[in-house]
């Protein structure tokens, strides 16, 4: 933060706010369709990743119907800047520059889809990658190590333990099944009691838990030549899940491409070890104990899945469409 603030910008907050914003949208959404009975013949899956949503909408376009409708965390955030924010702080969204700093290239794809914005604007103007941003300070002759510690800008800085393990495949499954446990049952699971869907083993890794008497089976994969794997086993029969976590960079979001590049090593293990850690530190470890993200429901969306939460924080995957398909 304190190397951003350097650079220029004005507000910095932190991505795990609308992580756990998602996780409140998506895991009401699982948990709505599942007792709808709409996931009897395939499931739901996870769509904050749009290289993934990308690759199912060109390989497997029958099957976009199965993705949630939450955005993901970037989307989300961009669009309660130039609302909620700009609203309760009195600036005028016109005045906003929203930029995204992530470790996904993608993600410069998914701001430039045009029903993505539903604030009135632009919600998210440009995404810079890690590696840019690491080539900006350098260029500015700024050492962002020997800088002191400076806390994010309120009020949308503020994240949970549940947010930061977002960046680990496996961690979006996780955090969801932690608050779809409370929304449930009215009561938090132990924290780490959904850590089966951890670990790179296979071409997937599956698990099934209890959920207020309910079986629950899950599956999680990363890396699209997985994801490949994974889809044709559930088209063909062979497995059967009820919510599937999709990355499509091996490893989640710690592997993104848009990573700094260390020559013959691959960190996204070290790295998904890292945010791990930091959810065990953090005090708050499940996404409805956010305080930004119970406090934004109270005085601008109502609940998870209200109708001004579906309009903000929601899109129709079939609204863009892919350079070869007929518009």
């Amino acid at each position: 933060m304190a190397a951003l603030r350097r650079v220029g910008f004005d507000y910095i907050f932190d991505t795990n706010f609308s992580a756990d914003l998602t996780i409140m949208e998506e895991g009401s959404e699982f948990l709505a369709r599942l007792q709808a009975g709409e996931l009897q013949k395939w499931p739901m899956f996870t769509s904050c990743c749009p290289g993934w949503v990308r690759f199912m909408k060109s390989q497997y376009p029958d099957m976009v119907d199965q993705l949630s409708s939450a955005k993901s965390p970037q989307a989300m955030f961009g669009a309660v800047t130039k609302t909620w924010f700009a609203e309760r702080s009195g600036i005028d969204p016109k005045k906003i520059f929203s930029i995204s700093i992530m470790p996904c290239v993608s993600k410069k794809h998914e701001c430039d889809i045009p029903n993505l914005n539903d604030s009135g604007y632009r919600d998210v103007d440009v995404v810079l990658t890690t590696r840019e941003v690491d080539r900006i300070l350098r260029a500015e002759h700024i050492n962002a190590a020997a800088l002191p510690e400076e806390p994010f800008d309120s009020p949308l800085g503020a994240g949970t333990g549940a947010a930061v393990i977002f960046g680990a495949t496996g961690g979006v499954m996780e955090a969801a099944l932690r608050s779809a446990y409370y929304l449930v049952t009215g009561s938090n699971p132990d924290p780490d009691h959904f850590k089966a869907v951890r670990g790179y083993d296979g071409a997937w890794r599956e698990a099934e838990f209890e959920l207020a008497g309910a079986k629950l089976r899950v599956a999680v994969a990363s890396g699209l030549a997985n994801t490949r794997k994974l889809i044709e086993a559930i088209r063909a029969g062979k497995v059967k899940y009820d919510f599937v976590e999709i990355m499509a960079c091996p490893g989640g979001c710690g592997g993104g491409g848009g990573q700094p590049i260390c020559d013959g090593f691959e960190l996204a293990q070290e790295r998904d070890e890292k945010l791990y850690a930091l959810d065990r530190e953090n005090p708050l470890r499940f996404s409805h104990e956010n305080p930004t993200v119970i406090t934004l429901y109270e005085e601008y969306l109502g609940k998870p899945m209200s109708h001004k939460a579906h309009d903000l924080l929601h899109t129709d995957h079939h609204g863009w469409h892919l350079p070869c398909e007929e518009k």
